[in-house]
Parts: structure tokens; C-alpha cells; sequence
């Protein structure tokens, strides 16, 4: 069910089926609620949830089975399709793609637009992190102060667009924090456009 699942998950996302136009604003909603059972969500979302866009049934039972019908189209043909479409070479030529060409362009946006930027206004040496930080702590520089690390992240603006980002998040959230405990100083995030 894991592969099933992510590639619904994919697919809702893609088509922005989990948006408000067509589910309604759901954190809002739940919040509004505080519900103490599934069945008294079910219950209000029925109730008082509206999709901000158009109502695809005569009751939100009937709007979410229209999405789930919509969802499927898209899988089953479009999907579909385009994983039909997809050679052994596209793969190779992909792999090498990201690999190489798109590691080193990031490298180089990285460092012309913001590391010599961050240095430049902080006034201060940045300095790579190991290896490890960058996967342990999501990590790209730090800034030594004393006997403790301040950590840097560089995060393009399309990083809010990654599967799941509320996972992502979260994670991030506890790396940084495990980062602070280990080392004593706070992770900052810098966003560039790219």
C-alpha cells in the first residue's frame, strides 16, 4: 500500500485536489471543530465545510467522491500515459542530469547569489558544513562563535513544493533543534529565489 499511497498522495497534490477550492479549508475547519471523534468530523465537515471553488454534488459526501472519480481520471490516463512514455534513456539521462548537471548549478547558485551575499552582510566567515551535518542536521554553513556553531540552511523558494511538506517540516524542525542541543546555537534559513 506504501507505493499505492505515495502515488496518490502525489497525484492529489499535483492536481490540487487537496486545495481549498476543492476540499474546503481544512486546518481552519478542524480547528473550528476540535472534534474528540472521527465521526463528529466527519459530522461537521459534512455540515460546514464548502469547497471555495465549485460544488461538485448536491452534498460534500457526494463532492469528495467526484474528486476521488476526477483523481482517478488523472492516474489512470494522464499518469498513466506519461509513466508509459518514460524510456530507459529518459532515466539514465535524468540520473546524470541531477547528478551532475543540477548539483553543480546549484553548487554555483549557492555560492555566487548566497553565500557571498550572507557573508558580505553578516560580515562574518561562513564555512561549509561536514558532510554529515548537512544530512544529520540539514546544515549548509555555519558560523563558529566562541566553542558553539551557529547552523545556516539554503533553501530555494521551491522547497514548499516538495511531497509532503508538513513531514518535511517537521523533520527539519527536529534536526535543528537536535543541532541547537548538540552545538548551542540556532539554525537560521535562508529562502533564495532561483
Amino acid at each position: 500500500m506504501a507505493g499505492k499511497e505515495w502515488i496518490l498522495n502525489q497525484a492529489f497534490n499535483r492536481w490540487q485536489f487537496n486545495r481549498p477550492k476543492y476540499v474546503g479549508k481544512l486546518s481552519e475547519a478542524i480547528r473550528a471543530c476540535a472534534p474528540s471523534s472521527i465521526e463528529e468530523w466527519v459530522q461537521y465537515y459534512q455540515e460546514h465545510v464548502r469547497p471555495s471553488g465549485e460544488m461538485l454534488g448536491t452534498s460534500m459526501q457526494e463532492h469528495l467522491e467526484e474528486i476521488g472519480r476526477r483523481l482517478y481520471i488523472k492516474i489512470s490516463e494522464q499518469l498513466h500515459a506519461e509513466i508509459r512514455s518514460i524510456t530507459e534513456d529518459d532515466c539514465i539521462a535524468y540520473v546524470r542530469d541531477v547528478v551532475i548537471r543540477r548539483t553543480y548549478e546549484g553548487y554555483v547558485t549557492e555560492k555566487e547569489t548566497v553565500y557571498e551575499q550572507l557573508e558580505e552582510q553578516l560580515g562574518v566567515d561562513l564555512k561549509p558544513a561536514p558532510d554529515e551535518w548537512d544530512r544529520k542536521y540539514n546544515v549548509d554553513f555555519y558560523i563558529e562563535v566562541g566553542k558553539r556553531f551557529i547552523g545556516i540552511q539554503i533553501k530555494p523558494t521551491t522547497y514548499k513544493q516538495t511531497p509532503e511538506p508538513f513531514k518535511w517540516q517537521k523533520w527539519l524542525q527536529d534536526a535543528h533543534r537536535e543541532f541547537e542541543s548538540q552545538f548551542g546555537g540556532k539554525v537560521f534559513d535562508c529562502v533564495f529565489c532561483n
